[in-house]
């Protein structure tokens, strides 16, 4: 079944074709729903319960490289290739993604992300996520049946990562934009990280652009002049490089998502983001307008 991946699919498009019973290796839904610990949520348990009749669960946690000290550092091509192979997705499958955020998405754009950068685009966000599903009363479930496993081949484009000595050369060269999509006080220095023992604060030169507020009140997507008017309001240029972070690398794949939906493929993400930087950047490189904090847990 050929099936045209759109990068954002309505609730109603995809509950024709779960009523249609065309889940199956043709079309993969994932939850992807992940939560930071002050959420006090968690996206299996809430999996287990209620999901997309027919989605399997996508954990951002499991599909990373786990020896790696930083939050959600990005797996091999072979571990992403038997991640999302397991789960019954093939090179042809159409996958759509989405998250139980109250947002109406949080860590959907991140695996949306991850199956582009390693070569699979016919991806899609569920535009409005579970919220809206829920909220308009399309088939859910308790219960899952695992797909059959099956071959999946993955080529990452590695321009589409960013380093922390990418990011740092680029202080001084700014061959791109960066973009960090933390909430203002975050950004600002004046309101607390998630994380232990990380301040908040910003990297040299960045632009600060919150997640939500690619999303309007019902959770969707902003339409694409929207986004583009958010983007000449954050002074960013989308006719120039750019490069997102964030806590650990997974809402930042909001403006990546936006960027894609103004006509702007490929725009970068700094893997590490904001908990890589304070652990490892010099005291000059971290920007904060709480001057009088000392700096560390």
């Amino acid at each position: 079944m050929a099936v045209h991946a759109q990068t954002l699919v309505s609730t109603s498009w995809l509950a024709n074709m779960v009523n249609r019973n065309l889940v199956g290796p043709g079309l993969r839904i994932l939850d992807t729903s992940w939560y930071l610990p002050m959420m006090n949520r968690d996206g299996k348990k809430e999996f287990a319960q209620t999901h997309i009749l027919g989605a399997s669960h996508f954990d951002i946690d499991d599909c990373s490289d786990r020896t790696s000290r930083f939050d959600h550092t990005l797996p091999s091509e072979q571990h992403f290739a038997d991640y999302v192979g397991n789960l019954g997705i093939g090179n042809d499958s159409h996958v759509v993604v989405y998250d139980a955020s109250d947002y109406g998405a949080f860590s959907c754009t991140r695996v949306w992300w991850m199956f582009r950068l390693f070569g699979h685009p016919k991806v899609s966000v569920l535009n409005g996520g579970f919220r809206n599903w829920v909220k308009e009363g399309h088939p859910v479930s308790g219960t899952y049946t695992k797909p059959e496993a099956v071959r999946f081949n993955a080529t990452m484009n590695r321009s589409w990562v960013k380093s922390f000595e990418d990011v740092t050369e680029n202080i001084a060269s700014k061959k791109f934009q960066v973009v960090d999509v933390r909430p203002h006080g975050r950004f600002q220095g004046i309101e607390p990280e998630p994380r232990d023992g990380v301040d908040p604060g910003h990297i040299p030169g960045s632009k600060c652009m919150p997640f939500f507020k690619f999303l309007d009140d019902d959770g969707m997507m902003l339409s694409a002049d929207e986004l583009k008017k958010f983007f000449e309001e954050s002074q960013v240029d989308l006719n120039k490089h750019i490069c997102g972070t964030c806590g650990s690398g997974v809402t930042a794949c909001h403006m990546v998502l936006a960027a894609h939906l103004c006509g702007t493929p490929g725009v970068s993400v700094y893997g590490g983001s904001w908990y890589e930087w304070f652990t490892r950047a010099p005291a000059e490189h971290v920007i904060s307008e709480a001057k009088n904090k000392p700096r560390g847990g």
